[in-house]
């Protein structure tokens, strides 16, 4: 079969769109990965400096409602003003759902935006804390994003030391043992070992592979030191990291009580075996089947360690493989990859995205996403979002997408692409009889379109 443009928005992107040429090439799939970030200039999503700086504001105004000085009526003036902070920020959190689907419908390189979706999710990372909660849009853009076509071990570093990822996982309350604050009378807090062992078995080796409690212990001792400020900063405490030397994988590391050990350990990680190989199944099960065929799974491998763990041999070996092209469409799209797809097939212009309340970005698709089986950027655990298309595939997940698809386009569109036309420029020449013959009989053309939307053509890539 080999690269064609339909195939290529499909299985590597959000589908067509009647207003954006698809690549031309695989040449020019890579050349665009390699070129500017446009979609994140035109639709750009604040980073984390303003959550960091407005946090500081919200603290000072808990701690003047705290007083016991303070009069109720000016009290509750500041905690008003806290709880607006927050509201803003909900606020924000919504409007980068907007954004994000922009990305997706008008991008000419939506290649990259599943990229950045594919290794979010492999880093997947919640706040805690009540700002912390709206901050994970700010830590794709700026921990994720800069990072996909660059050096995996550069991604690691970004992700791992990221104070959102460090909170998710009980990073900030780890303390060595032996450290100068561990030994402090009174301390109540201790090794936590939820980082070291997601970085091992999640974010790099692989459940199953050649580590084991030891080297999770190890890098538990070894990461320790790194933590966050009252603002979210990121911040290396020196008296909490564990005095001496660490062994991990065999490998014994310096007892600099700073970063650069951590580093060392990030790199090496990076580059061994076992974390190629699986990047490598994990990219081919994301992009091309969920048992995707051992060859391809073994020349990803290789381009990944022969390149020294840069992203773009990877990807550049993934399209250039006549297996990623060969395979059948079976992989069914996670409910906003396909919520995505149908925004791009029906180009809703940028005004209306952008014009969404938040009671309609909830009603129309935060809350049907729920129902679908995966609520936004809340993953159920640090592994992610499932891949198996048994996860969406569901009776109740199913509905929802019909009951979508019947409903919202719609209520987005002033008036609705022609369904026969709309199926040409969405599915292309190879549509089903079957389905241009229901298309062609729908009694409005809501429904038509609806048809279109959850056939399997659309669905799965």
């Amino acid at each position: 079969m080999g690269f064609s443009p339909h195939l290529a928005e499909r299985r590597f992107g959000y589908g067509a769109s009647p207003e954006i040429a698809p690549p031309a090439s695989v040449a020019a799939m890579l050349d665009n990965l390699r070129g500017e970030d446009v979609m994140a200039r035109q639709f750009p999503i604040p980073g984390f400096r303003p959550l960091q700086d407005a946090s500081i504001v919200k603290r000072r105004f808990d701690s003047f409602a705290r007083k016991e000085t303070t009069s109720s009526e000016q009290a509750a003036e500041a905690r008003k003003k806290s709880d607006a902070i927050v509201h803003d920020f909900i606020r924000q959190r919504l409007r980068s759902f907007g954004q994000i689907q922009l990305r997706r419908i008008y991008g000419s390189d939506t290649f990259r935006e599943r990229l950045v979706v594919f290794w979010a999710d492999h880093f997947t990372a919640q706040g805690k804390a009540a700002m912390l909660k709206q901050a994970v849009p700010a830590y794709v853009e700026e921990a994720v994003r800069p990072h996909v076509t660059g050096r995996f071990a550069d991604l690691l570093t970004a992700c791992v030391i990221h104070p959102v990822m460090l909170e998710y996982l009980d990073q900030t309350t780890s303390i060595g043992p032996g450290s100068k604050r561990g030994q402090r009378k009174g301390n109540r807090r201790g090794l936590n070992e939820n980082l070291a062992r997601e970085l091992l078995e999640l974010h790099t080796l692989g459940v199953g592979s050649s580590y084991g409690q030891d080297d999770v212990r190890q890098m538990a001792e070894l990461l320790t030191g790194m933590s966050r400020t009252r603002d979210y900063t990121f911040v290396f405490r020196k008296g909490w990291a564990e005095p001496g030397r660490e062994t991990v994988l065999g490998k014994t590391y310096s007892d600099r009580k700073d970063m650069t050990p951590i580093r060392d350990a990030l790199n090496d990680l990076a580059m061994h075996p076992d974390t190629a190989r699986h990047l490598a199944t994990k990219l081919a099960v994301h992009f091309v089947a969920d048992t995707p065929p051992e060859e391809l799974v073994a020349r990803l491998t290789a381009a990944y360690l022969d390149s020294g763990g840069e992203l773009m041999a990877f990807y550049e070996a993934l399209l250039n493989d006549p297996l990623a092209w060969e395979m059948p469409a079976t992989n069914m799209r996670p409910p906003l990859e396909y919520i995505s797809t149908a925004l791009r097939a029906l180009a809703v212009p940028p005004d209306r995205i952008q014009a969404l309340k938040p009671k309609e970005t909830r009603r129309w698709f935060l809350g049907p996403l729920r129902i679908m089986g995966q609520d936004w950027l809340v993953p159920s655990g640090p592994d992610g979002w499932p891949e198996a298309d048994g996860a969406w595939a569901t009776p109740q997940g199913i509905a929802a997408r019909l009951e979508w698809a019947m409903t919202v386009p719609s209520r987005l569109l002033g008036e609705l692409p022609e369904p026969a036309e709309f199926l040409r420029s969405t599915v292309g020449p190879d549509a089903p009889e079957q389905l241009k013959f229901a298309t062609a009989a729908a009694e409005t053309r809501a429904v038509g379109i609806g048809l279109v939307l959850v056939s399997p053509a659309l669905q799965r890539r």
